[in-house]
């Protein structure tokens, strides 16, 4: 099993209603190969009389499909005269339908394209947890950090972390906490290196990380009473 499934099924511990379909899903996939393997069996079994009802069969539905094949080509040649007629007989493509708000879950994701290779959405009490998923799998926290939602209210805290092995998995965690009120729990108590990215994140979005035991400025001023990473941030 490669690292990027081992952690993806790590992480589901975060969702029992979904780790529940796919245990679903897993037994009844288990259940249809045995259905498979046991019609395959009973079709082995055929006798050769059986084997020759079906080449008797084969003849006969060949020359139905001459027949059938004459049938149809003088169908398509009425058909196409009738498109000829009628323009609206044009077929149009289906435009795609929108995507709505992400639910809390797991995506794998391509790391070509995305830099990462699971995006973890959740609730922002489940942060802590879903760093000692991270710990126990031995993967380090690379960065925190927000994104201001203006016009939802809403800040986007998230935290990116990685591993040392050989085979590449990088993991994105997010979730969304109130503009008004940006609380969130420190993860500090399960990675200590957690310290200065909460202190960053605070300086420049305002998030308060509660728990965290020095959440002083550390990149601003000391008496710094303004988060310069707000868009409705002014100089």
């Amino acid at each position: 099993m490669s690292i990027v499934e081992e952690t993806r099924r790590a992480l589901l511990v975060l969702f029992p209603e979904l780790a529940a379909v796919e245990e679903e899903a897993r037994a009844a996939a288990q259940a249809e190969a045995e259905i498979q393997a046991a019609e395959e069996a009973a079709a082995a079994e055929k006798d050769e009389n059986e084997m020759d009802a079906l080449l008797a069969e084969r003849d006969a539905v060949r020359l139905d499909a001459e027949s059938a094949k004459q049938s149809v080509a003088a169908d398509e040649d009425n058909l196409e005269a009738a498109e000829q007629e009628d323009p609206a007989a044009e077929k149009k493509e289906k435009e795609p339908e929108e995507e709505g708000p992400r639910e809390n879950g797991i995506v794998l994701t391509d790391h070509a394209s995305r830099g990462t290779d699971i995006d973890v959405f959740c609730d922002p009490d489940q942060v802590v947890a879903a760093a000692g998923i991270m710990d126990e799998a031995g993967f380090f926290l690379e960065a925190i950090t927000g994104v201001d939602w203006i016009k939802e209210d809403k800040l986007e805290v998230i935290y990116d972390y990685n591993q040392y092995g050989q085979e590449q998995c990088r993991v994105v965690v997010r979730t969304f906490v109130s503009r008004t009120e940006p609380e969130i729990p420190t993860i500090m108590d399960v990675m200590p290196s957690a310290d200065w990215h909460e202190r960053e994140t605070h300086d420049f979005y305002g998030i308060r990380f509660t728990g965290h035991p020095n959440l002083i400025p550390i990149l601003l001023p000391e008496d710094a009473d303004f988060h310069p990473l707000l868009k409705d941030f002014t100089p």
